[in-house]
This record gives C-alpha cells, structure tokens and sequence, in this order.
C-alpha cells in the first residue's frame, strides 16, 4: 500500500471514529434497564456509594461510619489514621454472631453499644474488649422497642401494654386487659410528627408514654383470607366527624415504679402531641390541640406527680395548628419551639417563664433542629434555602440572631456538626451529583472527601428530567419535573403520562438524586413515554399559606393547578395532546380519580391506588384538619366527594386497593365501583391480597407492571 493511500485510510478511520463517538455518546453497548430492577433495585444495586451512620465520637474531633455494613471505619483526627473493625473482629470477642454492626451508637471515646435485638453490648474498640449488658428473655414477643443507654433498660410493648426490661427482670408499666386501652404506641394515627410512643428522659430515671382510650371509636372489619374460613378482622378506625380516642400521657418511676397519669385538660378528644422532657428530668411538655385544630396550648407538668405547672403559651389558626415537633432543650430552662406562626416554619426561643421570642425570620421553611454548639450559642437546624427544592444546613446566633448558611452547594444534604464546632460532616445529593459525602471546616473549606459516587446509571439507557416552573392563577411557583427518553426526538409526538400525589406533607419534586423520581418513571420514558409531575398548592416545604389554601376544598385549588401542567404540556410542539394518561396513589389516588371525573375528557386513561374517594370515609386526625367535620363542612365533602360524579367518567379506569388497607380502608373503592355500577360505568377493578395501604417485597414489580402496562394498552 502506496502512503498516500495509508495516509487516505487513517484519515477515513479517524473521521469515522470521530463521528461514532458523536453520534453515539451514551448509547453505545448500553444495557436496558428492566422494569423489575427499576421498581427492586432503586436504593440497592443503582443507589449510588453513600456513607451509612456517620458518627462523630464524643469529645473529638475524630468520626465513624459503616462501610458495606460489615466494616466499621474510625478516623482519628489527631493521627490522620484510618482504622477499619469487622464484624467478625467483634462477633469473635463477644461470642456473638452478629451480621452487621445493628444499633451502632458511640457511648463515650473508646465503647460503643450493639444490638440483635434481644441482646445489648458495649464493645472498648481500643482495648479489644467487650461485655453483654442486658439479655431480654427470647421468648418474649414484643414491638416497638426503645432503650436507654442511660437506665441500661428496654421499654416495650406487647400486645396493647407497655413493659420496662432491666436488671434481667420485665416490669410491667401497664396491666389492661381491656384491649380498647393502649399504651406505649403511636397515637393520632400518627399525625402531628407522632412516630412513636415511648419517650425516656434524660437521664433515663422516667419513662413517658402515650396511652390511647378507643372504647368509643368505631371497628371497621377487615377480612383475613389466611385462614380457612377467612375471618373478620376488626380494627379502630375513627372516621370524620365521628368518636375518636381519648388520650393520656404516662409518667413511669423507674425507682418507685409507680405512674402518673396527665389527660387534656380541655375536651376528652382533644390531642396531646409533641412530648418533651425537661435537660432535669423535672418537667415534661405536651402540646395539646383542641379536636377542631385551631388552637394549640403547650402545657408545663411535673415529672414526678404528674401535676399541671402552666401553659407556657399558645397559638391559633383560624384553619389549623400543626405543630410537629417537640420543644428541644438547650439547657436547663430554654429551648427551641418550631412554628409556622409567622407563614413560615421558623425557630422561636421559649423558656420555662412562658417567654417566646422569634429566632429566625425566614420566608422558607426550617425543616429540623440539629442540635446547640458547645457554648450553648449557636443554634444549628436544616431548612430549604432560598430553594424549597434543597435542604441545607443553617446555623443562628442565640444573641445576634444572625443567621448562617453552613452548606453552599444547592442540593439535599444530610448534615452534623462536630462535637467541637469546628468541623462539619455533610452528604448531599442533587440532580446532577449522584452522591458527595466530605468533612469540611465552618468556613466551608472542604478538608477530605469520604464518597464521591459515581453514577451506576450510566451503564443503562436512561433519560433525562427537567425542572422548571408554572405560575398558579394566584401567582404561585409550581414545580414541575419532565423526563424525556434516551433518545428522546423533539419532531416526535410523545403521549405523557402525569404522575400526580399533590396533598399535604409530600414534595414529588426536589435537588437531589434523580430529582426525587422513582426510577420506574425513568423505565415508562424508554417505551416511548414522556413522565411529568407538578407539585400544586396543598404540597410540603413551600409556606403555611401554600399548603393551606386548600382548607375545606381538597381537590379544588389543586386540580386548578394541575390543568396549568396540563396546558403546559399541551403547549409543547412534542406532544401528543390526545394521548394523556394520570396515575397517583392514597392522595395521589384521589387525585387521580377527581381529574378523570371533574376535568372529563382531559385524560384517555387513569390508574388510582388506594384511593379517598369520599373523605367521610377517611380518619379523624387529617382529614378534619383540612376538611373540618361533615356536618360543619357539607358542601366542601359534597365538593370534594367522588361517589356523586360517577356518571362523568370519560376514557378508561383502573382502581386498585390493598385488600386489608387499614390507612384508606376499602370502603372508599368499593363505594365507587358501587357508585359506577349505578351509573352504568364500566371500570376496571384490581386488589392485592393481604397487603395493607402499600404493596410491598416483589409483589410490588407486579403491581409497578400493571399500572404501567395498563396504560400502555389504553392510552391511544
């Protein structure tokens, strides 16, 4: 061969070397993502590397965190050395046989405490020595577990009574054999931040529970097909307007084992919420909300007699108090109260005198308290920023009220100072960074790197999502996510599907990994679909009167906004206008039913799960904070109810219910079809067996499968 023409050649393979490399960036040998990984495999093989129970180690300026669950990391700071423990280093000194380092909490410099469960340890990692410290019976079945390192005691439940383990005896705190009276668990159905329902004190000499009355709520049968025949199941179930559980708060003397018992001062249905106890152990606090939930009061009572001390203070709303935090001590008479008095969630400095006073002023929300510096100063607390899409860390001068921005990078941070303010440890994800976990200095200097993931996606053919904003027609920012396909082509007409939640306390849409998606969303763009999602008015993290507006209407203001997403869409030269779909579950449900029955004809095709179809039929404690009762409310249940437009259904309909759902208990879907049935509607109806408000384990691929799959078939 002549070197002209080699010369010629290598030009040719060049040019067309090159124009491969354009032409195919990232899709070049890339996999196909399955809808079974998409829906398994979301937070296990693609979540990017992340740093799991980050600790710092008390007094220092030295940390932890686990590594593959198995490896516990301990950095020293004053030697800049790295020392890795397994779990088999430890299994083999305590004669146990445990798989990872359960229930890992540092106690001092040197020990920290495990757990299986039944067995607690203190394990020195310096002297390579550890003890059991206490051993409840195996035989014992119990829930909702909580122990004290303090009083080296586990509080439990079993059954509808609370017991205390310690000095390898079980006390019992509670003795009723009437099963209307519960103690020790989450009351209020969970609302008003209630996670639980065993609070220890300080120092570990009380135990504070919550204790719930439900001889006059209403059963509500639940069938169990695991038996032969099936059986009735009946549980307490308050429904608006309706008798709900009474309730009290218990006080346990570990030294005297007696209780004392508080209980609302005002009406026997009022809500005691957001307990607290005092740095002394002298006091606790409970805030208790009239049953219309316009009037909170936060009460001061002694520990030790369970008598009333004061109210400290109290709020209104003419629509609704929700206070979901307790008071957070910060020594031994002050502490932090979260509020969204002012339209925001702001911190307020209180003491035990009843004196409050505004710390931060923000027109955004604070999310949570991280805690008070070492002098007692500084205030340290997440929050959304300038953006409700981020979560940041902040910290407040308790004197000048400055306020500091102590995470810079736009994204979701998870975030915890050290023990000596100086340094910061923070994790954070966004749109564009998969994962970042770093130790940084309170000037914002980053001083080593942990994680920097990379994105495990990219292997796939994956598609993209935007983030953009609508105005609502009261001038409000509405979020809006689109994800397009992997080669996604703007002459193309796309049918869309509209995933919509839209109620309270949920944001669909935030700066972090895949921009809050389920990754599923990301596998329905590969068939050819584009996914987008709005947050209206009524969602999370945006301001009192953003979530609010919707009091007495659920379903009004936010359809309004959802056809502004609509009419977005519409708007866009790539998209087919006549090929809509919408799917949402529980309120996304509602939502998605109220859509194809008040906007007919908008939309070929929904699928609903779990849906409120009338919210009479839903509980107490949420649905009369934002729809008040029935009989005050008529015309806003009449509004809001789905029973009364069956006849309005255009395009095709699929309703599914978990078959023992105890959240939307079944009465809403089979009041619909009933309700449809009359109406001479055809609909299409699935139940998943067994399972509660959410499908869950691989029974959850085949219902991803069946939404998606449906819709597919239907919209045209």
């Amino acid at each position: 061969m002549s070197p002209e023409k080699f010369n010629a050649m290598k030009k040719l393979i060049l040019f067309y070397t090159f124009f491969l490399i354009l032409a195919v960036p990232s899709g070049f040998a890339q996999k196909e993502l399955t809808l079974a990984d998409a829906v398994m495999e979301q937070y296990r093989k693609f979540r990017p590397d992340y740093i799991f129970n980050f600790q710092w180690i008390p007094n220092s300026s030295d940390y932890s965190y686990i590594k593959g669950f198995s490896t516990l990391v301990i950095y020293d700071s004053k030697k800049k050395k790295t020392t890795e423990l397994d779990i088999a280093d430890v299994n083999k000194t305590l004669g146990t046989d445990l798989r990872w380092f359960s229930g890992m909490q540092w106690n001092n410099n040197s020990e920290f405490f495990l757990s299986n469960g039944t067995q607690y340890f203190l394990y020195d990692f310096r002297k390579k020595t550890g003890k059991k410290i206490l051993e409840i019976n195996k035989e014992i079945e119990f829930e909702n577990d909580d122990y004290s390192e303090k009083a080296n005691a586990v509080a439990y439940t079993r059954q509808n009574n609370l017991y205390v383990f310690r000095d390898n005896k079980e006390s019992a705190v509670t003795a009723d054999k009437d099963e209307n009276i519960v103690s020790g668990q989450a009351i209020a159905r969970s609302e008003f931040g209630i996670t639980n329902g065993i609070f220890w004190s300080t120092n570990g000499t009380f135990l504070a529970f919550y204790q719930k009355d439900e001889t006059e709520v209403k059963s509500y049968p639940l069938l169990d097909i695991t038996q032969t025949p099936g059986i009735s199941k009946l549980i307490k179930y308050p429904m608006a307007g309706l008798a709900s559980e009474k309730p009290k708060v218990g006080i346990y003397n570990l030294n005297t084992g007696k209780t004392v018992f508080i209980e609302p001062r005002g009406e026997k249905h009022d809500y005691l919420t957001n307990v607290s106890w005092s740095a002394d152990e002298k006091f606790v606090l409970i805030a208790e909300i009239t049953r219309n939930q316009q009037n909170m009061r936060l009460h001061q009572y002694d520990a030790q007699t369970g008598a009333f001390v004061k109210t400290l203070f109290e709020e209104k709303n003419a629509r609704y108090v929700e206070p979901e935090h307790p008071a957070y001590f910060i020594n031994s008479t002050q502490f932090i109260w979260m509020s969204e008095q002012s339209g925001n969630t702001n911190l307020y400095l209180c003491n035990l005198d009843g004196a409050k006073e505004q710390l931060t002023f923000n027109k955004w929300e604070a999310l949570s308290f991280e805690g008070v510096s070492r002098n007692g100063r500084l205030v340290y607390f997440m929050g959304t920023g300038a953006s409700p899409l981020d979560t940041k860390l902040f910290q407040v001068d308790l004197r000048t009220k400055i306020q500091t921005e102590l995470t810079k990078e736009s994204g979701t941070h998870q975030a915890l100072m050290s023990p000596n303010d100086m340094l910061i440890y923070h994790q954070f994800s966004s749109g564009t960074v998969p994962n970042l976990a770093k130790i940084m200095d309170i000037k914002g200097r980053s001083l080593s790197t942990l994680v920097k993931a990379e994105e495990k996606l990219n292997e796939y053919k994956i598609g993209s999502a935007e983030i953009q904003k609508l105005k609502a027609q009261d001038g409000s920012d509405l979020y809006t996510r689109l994800i397009k396909p992997s080669n996604f082509d703007p002459n193309k007409k796309y049918p869309v599907m509209v995933y919509v939640y839209g109620g309270p306390h949920a944001q669909m849409i935030t700066n972090s990994w895949l921009y809050g998606a389920n990754l599923w969303m990301y596998w329905m763009a590969e068939q050819g679909y584009l996914v987008f999602t709005l947050d209206n008015r009524g969602s999370a993290h945006r301001s009192f009167d953003f979530e609010s507006q919707v009091h007495r209407q659920l379903g009004t203001l936010e359809i309004e906004d959802q056809m502004v997403g609509v009419e977005y869409l519409k708007s866009l030269s790539f998209v087919d206008a006549n090929r809509l779909a919408v799917h949402g579950w529980s309120f996304g449900g509602f939502m998605t039913i109220s859509l194809m029955l008040r906007q007919p004809g908008v939309f070929t095709t929904g699928v609903a799960g779990g849906p409120v179809t009338d919210w009479k039929y839903y509980e107490v404690m949420y649905g009369e904070r934002y729809m008040d009762t029935p009989e005050e409310n008529p015309d806003g249940y009449e509004q809001a109810s789905l029973l009364n437009k069956a006849g309005n259904l255009k395009g095709k309909l699929l309703i599914i219910h978990g078959g023992i759902d105890d959240v939307v208990v079944p009465q809403h879907s089979q009041s619909l079809l009933k309700a449809f049935i009359e109406k001479g509607k055809q609909v299409d109806f699935f139940e998943y067996p067994t399972h509660k408000h959410n499908v869950t384990g691989k029974d959850r691929v085949h219902l991803i499968e069946k939404i998606l799959k449906y819709i597919i078939a239907n919209n045209v």
